[in-house]
């Protein structure tokens, strides 16, 4: 069973739950899309649910220790705010683990790569690469985090698990995540810009390590692994991703737009430095870009409710990034950097959303027992109105609003 006691909520949370009527239960209720909303329904259906407040209490951040010390939403408007994370509503309630993957969704998660190849740790040797074959590893779908520690602004969570790859290769590793809540003034420093006083805003950095656990160095001959973050997020119609990437003769064959086959041109657009990619949640598709082109920065823009988007990351131009592509491959460490997958019906007219998500991956190292590799990625979400919006983008991305929503 997938339930704990749903008192136990962790971290500043309510020391115990009081018995209402259902009438009384319906009039407290908060309105659904909201902070408040998002964050008493984890209370009453986890066991361990964390929370990150500003001074203010405007910037708020929900982790998760029952699901991998994930970042399950945020908002910068306080409890009665927009939640920006997406939540699984009915496979949270639900009782039972699903067999394959369990989307609950969150808006940013740890996992680890690669996906597809001989290098896998996705299938098993000899299964085609096919979606009734693949399985997520328990340890990044259905395992509990435990709490190394917790204070006012940060929480770490840490495990130690074995995983194997399509090629028989079995690592032992531990895994450490941490989620720190910046103050408006750390957050400007790692954007490197400011922006005017209107605007609402809340940023998180994570901090996410591997360690080899093994007696043996990990090598490229038997295969890496890689961290990999993904974040759910909820769309809506007038939802764009906007991905910036360096000018270069043939830019085009470092972006992989083809993982669920070629997205329709009206809802990709590859200008000569930006990717603009639509993101409603009703058409599948996903992109990606490699090293060679990528700029540490992705981000995403709801005309409907006026929200930025930006994630922050490292790229290492010439590193190793693992290849996750669902074939056997001639190049396995040629991968991605960045992506955004587009959630949309699956050809037997099921969904798992909708959502769309932003991602990074570090690259993969040849680490020997005792070493570590990690990645830091920073989150942060700004509302207010469209003009100081637009002057931040043009500021952080290079890209004028105002052109994509003509």
């Amino acid at each position: 069973m997938k339930k704990l006691l749903p008192c136990l909520f962790g971290l500043w949370a309510l020391a115990g739950c009081s018995q209402t009527t259902n009438e009384n239960k319906e009039k407290a209720m908060p309105a659904k899309g909201t902070y408040a909303y998002d964050s008493a329904f984890l209370k009453a259906n986890t066991s361990s649910v964390y929370e990150l407040i500003s001074s203010d209490g405007q910037a708020r951040v929900l982790l998760s220790a029952d699901y991998q010390g994930r970042v399950m939403t945020s908002t910068a408007t306080g409890a009665s705010g927009n939640s920006y994370g997406w939540l699984n509503y009915d496979l949270i309630e639900a009782a039972d683990w699903k067999e394959q993957f369990n989307p609950v969704g969150g808006e940013e998660r740890f996992w680890l790569g690669p996906e597809g190849g001989q290098f896998s740790v996705y299938f098993k040797d000899g299964d085609s690469f096919e979606i009734g074959n693949w399985q997520v590893p328990a340890i990044i779908d259905t395992v509990a985090y435990p709490v190394v520690s917790a204070a006012k602004g940060e929480v770490i969570f840490g495990i130690e698990a074995s995983v194997t790859n399509y090629s028989g290769t079995v690592f032992d590793l531990a895994i450490e995540r941490s989620v720190r809540l910046l103050s408006k003034e750390a957050l400007a420093t790692s954007l490197g810009v400011t922006w005017e006083e209107s605007l609402k805003w809340v940023g998180y950095e994570t901090t996410n390590r591997i360690v080899n656990r093994g007696t043996e160095q990990w090598t490229k001959g038997s295969g890496l692994l890689s961290i990999w973050l993904l974040g759910m997020m909820t769309p809506s119609p007038e939802t764009m991703v906007i991905i910036p990437f360096r000018p270069t003769d043939g830019a085009k064959l470092y972006i992989t737009d083809d993982y669920f086959g070629e997205i329709p041109a009206e809802r990709l657009t590859v200008t000569d430095s930006v990717i603009y990619f639509q993101c409603d949640g009703l058409y599948r598709s996903k992109l990606g870009l490699s090293p060679a082109i990528a700029k540490p920065i992705a981000a995403s823009f709801d005309f409907a409710k006026n929200i930025l988007t930006i994630i922050k990351f490292p790229v290492e131009p010439k590193g190793d990034y693992v290849n996750s592509k669902w074939e056997l491959q001639d190049e396995p460490f040629s991968g991605d950097v960045v992506n955004s997958y587009n959630d949309g019906p699956m050809a037997d007219g099921s969904q798992m959303g909708p959502f769309y998500e932003i991602e990074s991956s570090a690259p993969a190292k040849e680490l020997m027992p005792g070493e570590a590799q990690e990645h830091k990625q920073l989150t942060c979400h700004f509302e207010g109105e469209f003009e100081s919006l637009n002057q931040l983008s043009k500021r952080l991305l290079g890209v004028d609003l105002t052109k994509i929503k003509k």
